[in-house]
């Protein structure tokens, strides 16, 4: 059991325990020094040992003898300083733990996964760049110039891998390379996206843009303003702003704007600052229109919410496909799936 020690750190670190939270949640059956010494692999637990720390744990015994490794490079939380490090821990430990599983089960079906960036080596300085990047991307992705209705699948479709993670802090996301620049990751709070899908999809897009984008030796500003930019760009190309908008303006409709969301699933407001970002409106009218957005309390929460799909079935699908034509067992199936072998039975049914 190569990998037993760092597992259990891993599995520990998920559910947010020390190594004595630990041992009091097993009752105190061996001691948090001799939890150390199997994190650091001077001793390996027998059989029954393993098992009551999978149950403790919520994992299953064999997550122990899993051998993927998943190596995050930098992870910046934007906007926390602060971030709690416990739960910056849990997350960056389920995120891996989840990533193994899924790289795991491509690998099984023998899904390439190679990912291409479209945007390698163009170099960004303004919002014509932003623009210019926007467009290739979507001509790469084959996505012309309409609304998307799904983000995430999008992504996923295109091998940047989407996980959804609950987490009580006020963080939206975070974006990392996996394994050198294999894999690109982009890290979604589910607690807090969930309600609010046109946050979740600009969210996921800005992430991207971190990915993506040569935006190196500028300032940190400069760099959040330039990943705003780009998320707005990808939900609504210029063009298609400026024909529904009709060229230049002198104010904007609440009514108009609620339409637009509604159709590009894109918030009212990255709408006005798109417009101003473009030219079609002033400088002057977007103070003004954010002055009487917060009079009216719209700010927060805007008169109308986006209503649609933003989340992949991707693994589920290859999940049951390697089921179903026997790549794998169903007790592997639950594994990848990180469930008990009954209630992944009970959930599933196979013909």
């Amino acid at each position: 059991m190569k990998y037993f020690g760092s597992r259990l750190k891993s599995a520990r670190l998920m559910n947010g325990l020390s190594l004595q939270g630990l041992a009091d949640r097993i009752d105190n059956r061996i001691t948090k020094q001799a939890l150390s010494k199997y994190e650091m692999g001077q001793v390996t637990p027998d059989s029954e040992m393993i098992g009551l720390l999978a149950e403790a744990l919520g994992v299953r015994p064999d997550y122990f003898q899993t051998d993927t490794v998943m190596e995050f490079g930098d992870i910046e939380f934007q906007k926390l300083v602060n971030y709690p490090s416990k739960e910056k821990n849990r997350i960056v430990e389920i995120a891996k733990n989840e990533l193994s599983r899924y790289i795991e089960l491509e690998e099984i079906l023998g899904i390439e996964t190679k990912f291409h960036n479209p945007l390698n080596n163009m170099h960004i300085h303004s919002q014509d760049d932003i623009e210019k990047a926007a467009e290739k991307l979507r001509d790469a992705w084959g996505l012309g110039r309409d609304a998307i209705s799904n983000i995430i699948e999008v992504l996923e479709d295109h091998h940047v891998k989407v996980l959804e993670i609950d987490s009580a802090e006020s963080f939206d996301g975070f974006a990392t390379w996996v394994n050198g620049r294999d894999i690109p990751l982009i890290v979604l709070n589910k607690s807090k996206l969930d309600a609010k899908l046109d946050r979740k999809r600009f969210t996921a897009l800005h992430e991207l843009a971190h990915l993506l984008l040569d935006v190196n030796g500028l300032p940190e500003k400069q760099k959040e303003k330039y990943c705003h930019a780009f998320a707005a760009a990808m939900l609504l190309p210029a063009e298609t702003m400026k024909k529904e908008l009709g060229g230049k303006r002198t104010k904007l409709s609440i009514h108009e704007l609620s339409a637009m969301k509604q159709q590009y699933g894109i918030s009212m407001q990255a709408l006005v600052y798109r417009a101003n970002n473009l030219g079609l409106i002033s400088e002057n009218y977007l103070k003004q229109f954010y002055v009487v957005f917060n009079q009216l309390g719209y700010r927060v929460n805007e008169p109308v919410e986006y209503e649609g799909v933003e989340h992949s079935n991707r693994f589920s699908q290859l999940l049951f496909r390697a089921l179903a034509e026997e790549f794998i067992s169903m007790s592997k199936a639950a594994a990848l799936k990180n469930q008990k072998l009954a209630e992944f039975r009970k959930e599933n049914m196979v013909i």
